[in-house]
Protein backbone atom coordinates (compact mmCIF):
# COMPACT_ATOMS: atom_id res chain seq x y z
CA UNK A 1 0.00 0.00 0.00
CA UNK A 2 1.37 3.19 -0.89
CA UNK A 3 1.76 5.95 1.51
CA UNK A 4 -0.92 7.95 -0.54
CA UNK A 5 -3.15 5.43 0.20
CA UNK A 6 -2.63 4.77 3.84
CA UNK A 7 -2.17 7.21 6.80
CA UNK A 8 1.79 6.57 7.11
CA UNK A 9 3.62 7.58 8.96
CA UNK A 10 0.62 8.47 11.19
CA UNK A 11 -2.01 5.96 12.92
CA UNK A 12 -5.13 7.64 11.43
CA UNK A 13 -5.53 9.74 8.66
CA UNK A 14 -7.08 12.61 10.76
CA UNK A 15 -3.99 12.76 12.83
CA UNK A 16 -2.06 12.58 9.70
CA UNK A 17 -4.46 15.21 8.47
CA UNK A 18 -3.52 17.82 11.70
CA UNK A 19 -0.25 17.38 10.66
CA UNK A 20 -0.97 18.29 6.51
CA UNK A 21 -2.50 21.97 7.47
CA UNK A 22 1.01 24.32 7.10
CA UNK A 23 1.39 22.19 3.65
CA UNK A 24 -2.46 22.94 2.96
CA UNK A 25 -2.66 26.69 4.17
CA UNK A 26 0.93 27.15 1.73
CA UNK A 27 -1.08 25.82 -1.18
CA UNK A 28 -3.64 28.34 -0.61
CA UNK A 29 -1.68 30.50 -0.06
CA UNK A 30 -0.06 30.57 -3.09
CA UNK A 31 -2.78 30.27 -5.34
CA UNK A 32 -4.17 33.71 -4.36
CA UNK A 33 -1.43 35.59 -3.39
CA UNK A 34 2.33 35.84 -4.93
CA UNK A 35 5.04 37.99 -4.33
CA UNK A 36 3.12 41.82 -5.45
CA UNK A 37 0.15 41.16 -3.60
CA UNK A 38 -3.16 39.39 -4.65
CA UNK A 39 -2.75 37.23 -7.88
CA UNK A 40 -5.35 39.21 -10.03
CA UNK A 41 -6.27 36.84 -12.11
CA UNK A 42 -8.10 34.19 -9.45
CA UNK A 43 -8.60 37.33 -7.65
CA UNK A 44 -10.58 39.09 -10.13
CA UNK A 45 -14.32 37.04 -10.01
CA UNK A 46 -14.06 37.35 -6.05
CA UNK A 47 -13.41 41.06 -6.38
CA UNK A 48 -16.43 41.20 -8.53
CA UNK A 49 -18.25 39.34 -6.47
CA UNK A 50 -17.48 42.01 -3.89
CA UNK A 51 -18.75 44.87 -5.83
CA UNK A 52 -22.11 43.35 -5.92
CA UNK A 53 -21.37 42.45 -1.52
CA UNK A 54 -20.92 45.92 -0.47
CA UNK A 55 -24.08 46.16 1.46
CA UNK A 56 -24.98 43.03 3.18
CA UNK A 57 -23.61 39.59 2.94
CA UNK A 58 -25.52 36.40 4.02
CA UNK A 59 -23.43 33.25 4.76
CA UNK A 60 -25.45 29.82 4.64
CA UNK A 61 -23.32 27.07 5.46
CA UNK A 62 -23.85 23.70 8.34
CA UNK A 63 -21.37 21.73 10.91
CA UNK A 64 -17.55 23.12 10.80
CA UNK A 65 -18.03 25.36 7.42
CA UNK A 66 -20.80 27.46 9.61
CA UNK A 67 -17.87 28.13 12.65
CA UNK A 68 -15.85 29.26 9.70
CA UNK A 69 -18.41 31.80 8.71
CA UNK A 70 -19.59 32.99 12.07
CA UNK A 71 -15.35 34.13 12.27
CA UNK A 72 -15.75 35.58 8.69
CA UNK A 73 -19.03 37.64 9.62
CA UNK A 74 -16.51 39.09 12.70
CA UNK A 75 -13.39 39.99 10.26
CA UNK A 76 -15.46 41.27 7.63
CA UNK A 77 -17.59 43.44 9.74
CA UNK A 78 -14.57 44.75 11.87
CA UNK A 79 -12.02 45.08 8.80
CA UNK A 80 -14.68 47.39 6.37
CA UNK A 81 -17.99 47.65 8.58
CA UNK A 82 -20.00 45.80 5.51
CA UNK A 83 -22.74 44.05 7.55
CA UNK A 84 -22.67 40.18 7.26
CA UNK A 85 -25.17 37.86 8.58
CA UNK A 86 -24.66 33.77 9.11
CA UNK A 87 -27.87 31.36 8.43
CA UNK A 88 -28.04 27.86 8.72
CA UNK A 89 -28.21 26.74 5.69
CA UNK A 90 -30.58 24.54 6.16
CA UNK A 91 -32.89 27.36 7.67
CA UNK A 92 -31.94 29.46 5.19
CA UNK A 93 -33.63 27.28 2.06
CA UNK A 94 -37.04 27.78 4.44
CA UNK A 95 -37.10 31.23 4.45
CA UNK A 96 -39.59 33.66 2.42
CA UNK A 97 -37.63 35.65 -0.17
CA UNK A 98 -38.75 38.64 1.62
CA UNK A 99 -36.95 37.62 4.66
CA UNK A 100 -33.66 36.68 2.86
CA UNK A 101 -33.38 40.51 1.55
CA UNK A 102 -30.98 41.61 -1.49
CA UNK A 103 -27.80 40.15 -0.24
CA UNK A 104 -24.85 38.82 -1.63
CA UNK A 105 -24.98 34.96 -0.36
CA UNK A 106 -21.26 33.36 0.35
CA UNK A 107 -21.63 29.49 0.94
CA UNK A 108 -19.14 27.23 2.56
CA UNK A 109 -18.76 23.58 2.18
CA UNK A 110 -15.28 21.14 2.50
CA UNK A 111 -17.43 18.88 -0.67
CA UNK A 112 -19.04 21.37 -2.07
CA UNK A 113 -22.10 19.47 -2.07
CA UNK A 114 -23.90 19.39 0.86
CA UNK A 115 -27.43 19.26 0.06
CA UNK A 116 -28.81 21.96 2.21
CA UNK A 117 -26.19 24.50 1.88
CA UNK A 118 -26.30 23.63 -2.32
CA UNK A 119 -30.20 24.29 -2.26
CA UNK A 120 -29.45 27.75 -0.49
CA UNK A 121 -27.10 28.53 -3.09
CA UNK A 122 -29.49 27.63 -5.88
CA UNK A 123 -32.31 29.38 -3.60
CA UNK A 124 -29.77 32.58 -4.26
CA UNK A 125 -29.13 31.88 -8.12
CA UNK A 126 -32.66 31.67 -8.77
CA UNK A 127 -33.45 34.56 -7.01
CA UNK A 128 -30.98 36.97 -8.57
CA UNK A 129 -28.35 37.38 -5.91
CA UNK A 130 -24.98 37.39 -6.07
CA UNK A 131 -23.13 34.17 -4.98
CA UNK A 132 -19.69 32.84 -4.13
CA UNK A 133 -18.96 29.58 -2.77
CA UNK A 134 -16.15 28.36 -0.86
CA UNK A 135 -15.40 24.65 -1.19
CA UNK A 136 -12.55 22.54 -1.11
CA UNK A 137 -13.48 20.49 -4.62
CA UNK A 138 -12.57 22.90 -7.59
CA UNK A 139 -14.86 21.05 -10.21
CA UNK A 140 -17.93 20.73 -7.18
CA UNK A 141 -21.35 21.55 -8.05
CA UNK A 142 -21.29 24.41 -5.73
CA UNK A 143 -17.80 26.03 -7.59
CA UNK A 144 -19.86 25.19 -10.95
CA UNK A 145 -22.92 26.94 -9.94
CA UNK A 146 -22.28 30.08 -8.34
CA UNK A 147 -21.07 33.36 -9.48
CA UNK A 148 -17.92 32.96 -8.54
CA UNK A 149 -15.46 30.36 -6.94
CA UNK A 150 -12.75 30.46 -4.34
CA UNK A 151 -11.75 27.19 -3.97
CA UNK A 152 -9.25 25.65 -0.85
CA UNK A 153 -6.18 23.70 -2.14
CA UNK A 154 -6.35 21.14 1.23
CA UNK A 155 -6.26 18.37 -0.61
CA UNK A 156 -8.35 15.11 -0.15
CA UNK A 157 -9.37 14.70 2.97
CA UNK A 158 -10.11 11.26 4.34
CA UNK A 159 -10.98 11.60 8.24
CA UNK A 160 -14.63 12.47 8.23
CA UNK A 161 -13.63 15.08 11.52
CA UNK A 162 -12.31 18.87 9.01
CA UNK A 163 -9.16 19.58 10.48
CA UNK A 164 -7.04 20.66 7.16
CA UNK A 165 -10.38 21.54 5.33
CA UNK A 166 -11.15 24.08 8.29
CA UNK A 167 -8.21 25.89 8.43
CA UNK A 168 -8.29 26.11 4.54
CA UNK A 169 -11.58 28.02 4.55
CA UNK A 170 -10.46 30.37 7.50
CA UNK A 171 -7.39 31.20 5.06
CA UNK A 172 -9.76 32.09 2.31
CA UNK A 173 -11.75 34.30 4.82
CA UNK A 174 -8.92 35.80 5.82
CA UNK A 175 -8.34 36.54 2.44
CA UNK A 176 -11.84 37.68 1.44
CA UNK A 177 -11.91 39.81 4.73
CA UNK A 178 -8.62 41.75 3.18
CA UNK A 179 -10.04 41.93 -0.58
CA UNK A 180 -13.12 43.13 0.72
CA UNK A 181 -11.17 46.20 2.85
CA UNK A 182 -8.66 46.92 0.10
CA UNK A 183 -11.85 47.02 -2.53
CA UNK A 184 -13.47 50.01 -0.10
CA UNK A 185 -10.58 51.40 0.42
CA UNK A 186 -10.89 50.70 4.21
CA UNK A 187 -7.14 49.24 4.76
CA UNK A 188 -4.42 51.42 2.94
CA UNK A 189 -1.24 49.80 0.77
CA UNK A 190 1.13 49.12 3.83
CA UNK A 191 -1.03 47.72 6.34
CA UNK A 192 -2.07 45.11 3.25
CA UNK A 193 1.28 44.55 2.84
CA UNK A 194 1.88 43.86 6.78
CA UNK A 195 -1.29 41.77 6.73
CA UNK A 196 -0.67 39.46 3.41
CA UNK A 197 3.27 38.72 5.32
CA UNK A 198 1.52 37.44 8.42
CA UNK A 199 -0.21 35.01 6.30
CA UNK A 200 2.49 34.59 4.56
CA UNK A 201 4.62 32.96 7.88
CA UNK A 202 1.68 31.58 9.58
CA UNK A 203 2.38 27.64 7.83
CA UNK A 204 5.73 28.30 9.34
CA UNK A 205 4.56 29.08 12.85
CA UNK A 206 1.97 26.77 12.85
CA UNK A 207 4.54 23.49 11.96
CA UNK A 208 6.98 24.78 14.71
CA UNK A 209 4.35 23.94 17.14
CA UNK A 210 2.30 20.85 15.99
CA UNK A 211 5.05 18.64 17.94
CA UNK A 212 4.56 20.44 21.25
CA UNK A 213 0.65 20.80 21.18
CA UNK A 214 0.59 17.31 20.33
CA UNK A 215 2.35 16.29 23.21
CA UNK A 216 0.47 18.91 25.18
CA UNK A 217 -3.06 17.70 23.94
CA UNK A 218 -2.24 14.08 24.65
CA UNK A 219 -1.33 14.72 28.35
CA UNK A 220 -4.44 16.97 28.50
CA UNK A 221 -7.03 13.90 26.81
CA UNK A 222 -5.08 11.78 29.69
CA UNK A 223 -5.80 13.92 32.42
CA UNK A 224 -9.93 14.53 31.31
CA UNK A 225 -10.56 10.93 30.21
CA UNK A 226 -13.38 10.05 32.69
CA UNK A 227 -15.10 13.51 31.43
CA UNK A 228 -18.11 12.90 29.98
CA UNK A 229 -19.49 16.35 29.23
CA UNK A 230 -17.52 19.53 28.43
CA UNK A 231 -17.84 23.41 28.55
CA UNK A 232 -16.09 25.10 25.48
CA UNK A 233 -15.57 29.49 26.35
CA UNK A 234 -14.33 31.58 24.06
CA UNK A 235 -15.32 35.88 23.43
CA UNK A 236 -14.83 37.69 20.24
CA UNK A 237 -13.37 35.29 17.19
CA UNK A 238 -12.26 32.93 19.96
CA UNK A 239 -16.00 31.92 20.51
CA UNK A 240 -16.82 30.18 17.03
CA UNK A 241 -13.75 28.21 17.63
CA UNK A 242 -14.50 27.31 20.95
CA UNK A 243 -18.19 25.93 19.39
CA UNK A 244 -15.72 24.06 16.26
CA UNK A 245 -13.81 22.41 19.51
CA UNK A 246 -16.78 21.23 20.93
CA UNK A 247 -17.94 20.07 17.56
CA UNK A 248 -15.21 18.32 16.87
CA UNK A 249 -15.48 16.52 20.79
CA UNK A 250 -18.58 15.31 19.47
CA UNK A 251 -18.04 13.66 15.97
CA UNK A 252 -14.80 12.30 17.06
CA UNK A 253 -14.83 10.81 21.01
CA UNK A 254 -19.03 10.84 21.12
CA UNK A 255 -18.85 13.32 24.53
CA UNK A 256 -20.88 16.04 25.00
CA UNK A 257 -19.62 19.24 24.55
CA UNK A 258 -21.27 22.82 24.12
CA UNK A 259 -19.09 25.84 23.05
CA UNK A 260 -20.13 29.57 24.44
CA UNK A 261 -19.60 32.75 24.48
CA UNK A 262 -17.56 32.97 27.86
CA UNK A 263 -19.53 36.05 29.05
CA UNK A 264 -22.30 33.50 28.62
CA UNK A 265 -21.15 31.17 31.25
CA UNK A 266 -22.56 33.05 34.39
CA UNK A 267 -26.53 33.03 32.67
CA UNK A 268 -27.55 29.78 33.18
CA UNK A 269 -24.01 26.76 31.94
CA UNK A 270 -22.36 27.70 35.05
CA UNK A 271 -25.26 25.24 36.97
CA UNK A 272 -23.33 22.46 34.97
CA UNK A 273 -19.83 23.05 35.79
CA UNK A 274 -18.24 20.62 38.64
CA UNK A 275 -15.21 18.50 38.47
CA UNK A 276 -16.51 16.43 36.19
CA UNK A 277 -17.80 18.43 33.68
CA UNK A 278 -14.49 20.51 32.78
CA UNK A 279 -14.46 23.80 30.81
CA UNK A 280 -12.39 24.66 27.98
CA UNK A 281 -11.28 28.19 27.75
CA UNK A 282 -9.30 29.61 25.37
CA UNK A 283 -7.21 32.80 26.58
CA UNK A 284 -4.67 33.90 24.01
CA UNK A 285 -4.73 37.52 23.50
CA UNK A 286 -2.60 39.73 20.97
CA UNK A 287 -1.14 42.24 23.07
CA UNK A 288 -1.47 45.02 19.84
CA UNK A 289 -4.99 45.06 20.45
CA UNK A 290 -6.77 46.71 22.87
CA UNK A 291 -9.98 44.96 22.09
CA UNK A 292 -7.72 41.48 22.37
CA UNK A 293 -6.64 43.12 26.01
CA UNK A 294 -10.15 43.93 27.35
CA UNK A 295 -11.31 40.52 26.37
CA UNK A 296 -8.53 38.37 27.84
CA UNK A 297 -8.66 40.10 30.96
CA UNK A 298 -12.28 39.53 31.34
CA UNK A 299 -10.94 35.97 30.73
CA UNK A 300 -9.31 35.83 32.97
CA UNK A 301 -11.28 36.82 35.93
CA UNK A 302 -13.57 34.04 34.72
CA UNK A 303 -11.01 31.44 35.23
CA UNK A 304 -10.01 32.72 38.46
CA UNK A 305 -13.97 32.67 39.61
CA UNK A 306 -14.44 29.19 38.38
CA UNK A 307 -11.32 27.97 40.13
CA UNK A 308 -12.66 29.43 43.10
CA UNK A 309 -16.08 27.66 42.31
CA UNK A 310 -13.77 24.22 42.16
CA UNK A 311 -14.19 24.04 38.19
CA UNK A 312 -10.95 21.67 36.31
CA UNK A 313 -9.96 24.47 33.34
CA UNK A 314 -8.01 23.36 30.22
CA UNK A 315 -6.53 26.72 28.88
CA UNK A 316 -5.48 27.61 25.77
CA UNK A 317 -2.74 30.67 26.48
CA UNK A 318 -0.19 32.27 25.14
CA UNK A 319 3.40 30.87 25.57
CA UNK A 320 4.95 31.33 29.02
CA UNK A 321 1.55 33.22 30.15
CA UNK A 322 1.97 32.81 33.77
CA UNK A 323 -1.42 34.58 34.79
CA UNK A 324 -3.23 31.63 32.86
CA UNK A 325 -1.07 29.26 34.31
CA UNK A 326 -1.98 30.08 38.01
CA UNK A 327 -5.13 29.14 37.48
CA UNK A 328 -5.81 26.57 35.00
CA UNK A 329 -5.33 22.94 35.54
CA UNK A 330 -3.77 21.89 32.05
CA UNK A 331 -2.55 24.43 29.67
CA UNK A 332 -1.57 24.04 25.84
CA UNK A 333 0.47 26.95 24.56
CA UNK A 334 -0.13 28.82 21.59
CA UNK A 335 3.03 31.43 20.47
CA UNK A 336 1.40 35.34 19.75
CA UNK A 337 -0.03 36.12 16.76
CA UNK A 338 -2.28 38.79 15.30
CA UNK A 339 -5.77 38.16 16.93
CA UNK A 340 -7.21 37.60 13.45
CA UNK A 341 -4.29 34.38 12.90
CA UNK A 342 -5.00 33.48 16.75
CA UNK A 343 -7.89 31.27 15.27
CA UNK A 344 -6.47 29.21 13.30
CA UNK A 345 -3.64 28.42 15.36
CA UNK A 346 -5.77 27.41 18.42
CA UNK A 347 -8.33 25.37 16.99
CA UNK A 348 -5.43 22.64 16.08
CA UNK A 349 -4.60 21.73 19.50
CA UNK A 350 -8.18 21.70 20.00
CA UNK A 351 -8.46 19.32 16.68
CA UNK A 352 -5.27 16.94 18.73
CA UNK A 353 -7.44 16.88 21.94
CA UNK A 354 -10.47 15.30 19.93
CA UNK A 355 -8.59 12.87 18.03
CA UNK A 356 -6.86 11.92 21.88
CA UNK A 357 -9.84 11.90 23.61
CA UNK A 358 -11.20 9.64 20.91
CA UNK A 359 -8.19 7.09 21.25
CA UNK A 360 -8.29 6.79 24.80
CA UNK A 361 -12.03 5.42 24.19
CA UNK A 362 -11.05 3.47 21.34
CA UNK A 363 -13.46 4.66 18.63
CA UNK A 364 -12.49 4.31 15.09
CA UNK A 365 -11.90 8.36 14.69
CA UNK A 366 -11.54 8.32 10.70
CA UNK A 367 -15.10 7.02 10.48
CA UNK A 368 -17.35 7.91 13.50
CA UNK A 369 -20.65 6.57 13.45
CA UNK A 370 -24.06 7.84 11.71
CA UNK A 371 -21.80 10.12 9.96
CA UNK A 372 -20.48 10.69 6.38
CA UNK A 373 -17.77 13.08 4.99
CA UNK A 374 -20.78 14.92 3.12
CA UNK A 375 -24.11 15.06 3.80
CA UNK A 376 -25.80 14.69 0.84
CA UNK A 377 -29.43 14.39 1.67
CA UNK A 378 -31.21 16.34 4.30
Amino acid sequence: MSQQDSPTPYPHWMLREIHEQPDSLTATLDRYVGPDGFREEVCQPIRTWLVAANKEIVIAASGSSRHAGMIAEILIEDICGTPVDVEYASEYCYRPERATKNAALLVISQSGETADTLAALRKANEAGHPTLAITNVINSTMAREASASFCTLAGRERAIPATKSFTAQLLNLQLLSLLAAESQQAIDAAELKTRLAQLASLPDTIKVQLEGWETAARAAADHFKEAESFLYLGRGVHYPVAREGALKLKESAYLHAEGYPSGELKHGPNALVSERIPLVMIATVDRSDADSVQRYDKVVQLMRDMRTQGANILAIANVGDQEVAAVATQVISVAEAPEPLLAICEVIPLQMLSYFMAINRGIDVDHPRNLTKAVLAE
